[in-house]
């Protein structure tokens, strides 16, 4: 028995999870955006916002609310818990969605609404919390800790015993090593090589990563 699914945003994160729930119970029914852009999918239709979600809710029959997802990627970690919570709000499962080829270890944890993408690895011991992105062939090694909001981008490794704290985010092929900790709103650029503590609200580069900039704040000399 299929399951009926929104998503919340209508670009490119959209589209792959589109291609994540192939053969599996969901069915994709409608799209939501804050803009008025054309829908991604021919067929499905595109909602404008709380208001166009609310009035497609109220013309269905009662009991039958679809589940919801938020596809919103890159580092915007607090619009996808804030979203994640619009849909909770209205009745909506947030389900957890794991692409088919990815490898979940059975003693992880992840929170509502989180996504597991194609290629990816969540092993022994990994906690990921709600709204993350774990995304396409990244690597989160054994007893990780990855809090809610964090986007872990495609091909980024985290070996073991990391903790990344709320929304930050850990860019394209990145390697954080061993025991790690990754502070809140923190960014770790494409292809840094993190080997100390990432404080707080800041960005990091390179190889190994050094401090770029604070968020909103100046570029270091």
């Amino acid at each position: 028995m299929s399951t009926d699914i929104i998503f919340w945003g209508a670009t490119g994160q959209a589209r792959v999870l589109r291609e994540l729930i192939e053969g599996t119970q969901f069915q994709l029914v409608a799209l939501v955006d804050g803009r008025d852009i054309p829908s991604p999918f021919p067929g499905i239709p595109l909602l404008i916002g709380d208001a166009g979600l609310d009035r497609w809710l109220d013309r269905l029959a009662a009991g039958k609310l679809p589940a919801g997802a938020v596809a919103i990627g890159g580092d915007r970690g607090k619009d996808r818990i804030i979203v994640r919570l619009v849909l909770e709000k209205r009745g909506m499962a947030t389900p957890v969605l794991v692409h088919r080829n990815a490898f979940v270890a059975r003693n992880a944890q992840i929170g509502a609404g989180s996504q597991i993408l194609a290629s990816a690895n969540v092993c022994a011991g990994v906690s990921v919390g709600r709204s993350v992105i774990i995304n396409t062939a990244a690597s989160v090694d054994h007893d990780c800790v990855v809090e809610d909001g964090v986007h872990v981008g495609p091909g980024a490794v985290i070996a073991g015993e990391v903790h990344i704290r709320e929304r930050a985010f850990v860019g394209a092929g990145a390697t954080v090593l061993p025991r790690i900790d990754i502070g809140h709103d923190a960014v770790v650029g494409a292809g840094a090589v993190v080997t100390r503590n990432v404080p707080p609200g800041v960005v990091v580069v390179g190889n190994p990563a050094r401090k770029l900039k604070s968020i909103d704040g100046p570029a270091s000399r």
